[in-house]
């Protein structure tokens, strides 16, 4: 196997959003393949020089006695020295396009934190190679965006939509596909949430998040089982985030938003001695129900959120390097009676409008690295588990002359035992990442007249090269195999097996000005658990459920000139045979045929102390050949069409103070089936300044204004706009949110 896995060839790319920016406003510059061992950091800057053609400059002195990190995978040079003097006590600045200069790292405060650079950034260069439509959201995007839910998270983005107003029925689609079909992880752990068709399906706290990681449509071998069109990975904080080096401190931060009056306020703890780490993180909101744009109060928008986060790790002198994290997110609120629609006209007059939720996600992850890896020798093992549960209570029609619906709690969970192992081999070209992983996953719903449970196991085999063969060419290739023991809820068993292989690179056809990149994949994404809430114990499975598959097809140009940089790719994913149960008997079989295209473009321009940059995106989704809709497109996809995103950041530094805006426009869309009502477009426009103080604890002092001109409207990827009876669950109308936070 794994010599086919090296077999394969193709041309292909990299997405790349926007110049990149280190600690200052780097330039933009070409991903290269490093593997610079720990060493005298004399000697690391003379191996990053002659590898990179960098003029690095410094005092004599400044290196003596220092001892550089590890450089390791393919990286952008300026994130190479970045990696290269982290923990030195040394940083740079950039003083040309490959010419930089060092100085000794600023001292840290009196608490021990590092001092805190411009939070601003126009985008970053990947420190893990990049896909043919990668979407990457840094920490510095993050602290820009200010987030409150998963669709502050991708603000921006016009491919990529988050239904719902509410963040425990928020959904992510990525080219109109729901997130079901990509291989979601947190922290490497596999996510398997498909509970309830009314919930979100990975509910997270944006506050952990470190950075958010897109592969749309073509992902790589080593990102998981079922990447049918593509993955998304979740990385949360860790201590090492807040401290540069040995020390203790805390962050808390604390914001109102006028709308719904809802207070969160998140603290935190952490320290690092001498290998040993740890990170204590807490968030609590509370609220009531928010308005939207004319006014009109939304049932079952409250806020009622405690999440936690919790890291420990120890690495021993020579790299070895040990983590164990535990994160929970626990909603409890009244909710709409279906928690992603406002309301649907013509149900019976004891249906109540709102009924009590509870949603419970949590996830255990270990991991093992090496620190100090070797060509041959750069391990990684994971072992996770994860688990989300729903209870919701399940009215019945009043009996006899009383009008009161009688009610029962049904209660749905699944989980996922997951892990790998695997081993990244540096070789001249590049690295080749083989390994092995697994699953155990289980979806179970009970109430006090059924209960039924599917489950699934597997386990998978890959490989993936991403490799450098000429100066002006990169390469990504890779393919998995994959068995999967599935047991549907009669008790009966089935057994598959199948291949997923991908390709994909980047050529720089005109060195530093254009780059021309393609990707194709073919995914095996085996047998998908059900919806705990429909699934039934007298479905009849016939000859078994199909195993579901993929193809995607993604090419495209990055142009780039002194700061400004153009971008356009075009795609196509079609997915066969996903499954979507209903609760019917004869249902529990069904599955649908998924096609999505389109293409996106995007100019952008970054200068020192800011950018600015516009996105356009038109995609057209279809199931079994019509137009998708929100209904049939349940756990599948949602209609699109076409959306504008404009964005843009300054800061002034001698102010400390930095503002900026993100705007978006959806436009009408009438491509519905027969009888649909066309979806209608909306405009939102977010600004927000913030001014930080550091000689108080790094003070950060930030007013964003959400929804400046009041606008009436749910986002394009929330349920039910093409049906007349439905009253989507808008968004809030205009909403001052003022935030305040420190480092102690």
């Amino acid at each position: 196997m794994f010599a086919a896995l090296m077999a394969s060839t193709a041309l292909g790319a990299t997405l790349t959003a926007m110049p990149a920016a280190a600690q200052q406003s780097a330039p933009v510059d070409r991903p290269a393949a490093f593997s610079l061992p720990a060493q005298p950091l004399r000697s690391a800057i003379d191996a990053f020089s002659r590898q990179t053609g960098w003029q690095i400059g410094y005092p004599g002195t400044l290196a003596d006695g220092r001892t550089s990190r590890p450089v390791n995978g393919t990286m952008a040079p300026a994130q190479a020295l970045e990696t290269l003097l982290a923990g030195t006590g040394v940083t740079y600045r950039l003083t040309g396009p490959a010419t930089a200069t060092l100085a000794p790292a600023p001292a840290p405060s009196a608490s021990g934190d590092a001092v805190v650079l411009s939070p601003v950034s126009v985008s970053a260069a990947a420190s893990a190679p990049t896909g043919p439509a990668q979407i990457i959201i840094t920490k510095e995007d993050l602290e820009r965006k200010n987030p409150q839910n998963l669709r502050d998270v991708f603000v921006g983005e016009p491919a990529v939509r988050v239904g719902s107003s509410v963040p425990m029925s928020q959904k992510v689609y990525v080219d109109g596909l729901e997130e079901t079909n990509l291989s979601v992880s947190i922290d490497g752990s596999r996510q398997n949430n498909k509970v309830f068709h009314h919930n979100g399906t990975t509910l997270i706290d944006p506050a952990f998040l470190k950075t958010a990681r897109v592969d749309a449509g073509v992902a790589p071998a080593d990102a998981g089982p079922g990447a049918l069109a593509g993955s998304i990975a979740y990385e949360t904080k860790d201590a090492r985030d807040f401290l540069a080096g040995d020390g203790l401190g805390a962050f808390v931060k604390s914001s109102f938003a006028t709308n719904g009056s809802v207070f969160t306020n998140s603290v935190a703890g952490y320290g690092r001695h001498q290998g040993l780490e740890g990170l204590g993180y807490f968030t609590y909101a509370k609220g009531g129900r928010f308005k939207d744009g004319v006014g009109r109060k939304v049932e079952g928008t409250e806020t009622d959120l405690k999440s936690g986060l919790g890291k420990f790790a120890y690495e021993t002198d020579t790299g070895h390097r040990f983590q164990a994290s535990y994160e929970r997110v626990y909603d409890d609120a009244p909710r709409p009676f279906r928690a992603n629609i406002g309301f649907i006209s013509g149900r019976p007059p004891w249906e109540p409008r709102v009924r009590d939720y509870t949603m419970d996600r949590q996830n255990l992850v270990f991991t093992y690295t090496d620190s100090q890896p070797t060509d041959l020798w750069n391990p990684k093992l994971l072992v996770a588990y994860g688990r989300t549960d729903i209870e919701a209570p399940i009215f019945t029609r009043p009996v006899g002359a009383s009008t009161v619906p009688g009610s029962y709690p049904g209660k749905g969970a699944t989980s996922s035992f997951n892990g790998k192992l695997e081993n990244a081999f540096t070789i001249g070209m590049g690295t080749i990442t083989a390994g092995t992983d697994f699953y155990v996953d289980r979806a179970n719903y009970e109430d006090r007249t059924m209960t039924a449970v599917e489950k699934a196991r597997n386990a998978g085999l890959y490989g993936q090269a991403r490799l450098t063969p000429v100066e002006r060419v990169r390469l990504s290739f890779g393919m998995r195999a994959d068995q999967q023991w599935f047991e549907g809820t009669s008790g009966e068993e089935w057994t598959n097996s199948g291949i997923s292989h991908n390709v994909s690179g980047e050529v720089d056809v005109w060195p530093e000005y254009l780059t021309a990149k393609a990707g194709y994949s073919r995914g095996w994404g085996g047998v998908q658990l059900a919806e705990n809430y429909v699934m039934n114990p007298a479905w009849r499975y016939g000859a078994g459920p199909q195993p579901a598959t993929a193809d995607n097809l993604t090419a495209g140009l990055v142009g780039r000139y002194q700061g400004f940089t153009a971008e356009g790719r075009v795609f196509r994913t079609e997915l066969d045979d996903v499954r979507a149960p209903r609760f019917a008997v004869g249902s529990g079989t069904l599955t649908r045929d998924v096609k999505s295209k389109g293409y996106e473009v995007g100019i952008g321009y970054a200068w020192d102390t800011g950018f600015v940059r516009a996105k356009y995106a038109d995609i057209d989704v279809t199931i079994d050949g019509l137009p998708a809709d929100s209904d049939t497109g349940t756990y599948l996809a949602t209609p699109m069409g076409r959306v504008y995103t404009f964005g843009g950041a300054q800061t002034i530094p001698a102010w400390e103070l930095t503002f900026g805006a993100d705007v978006e426009i959806v436009l009408d869309y009438d491509k519905v089936q027969a009888g649909q009502q066309p979806l209608k477009g909306y405009e939102t426009v977010h600004l927000f300044v913030e001014h930080r103080i550091p000689q108080y604890s790094n003070l950060t002092l930030r007013v964003d204004v959400r929804n400046l001109l009041d606008e009436t409207y749910a986002d394009r990827a929330t349920y039910g706009q093409e049906f007349g009876t439905v009253t989507p669950l808008y968004q809030p109308g205009r909403t001052f949110l003022l935030t305040a936070s420190a480092k102690f």
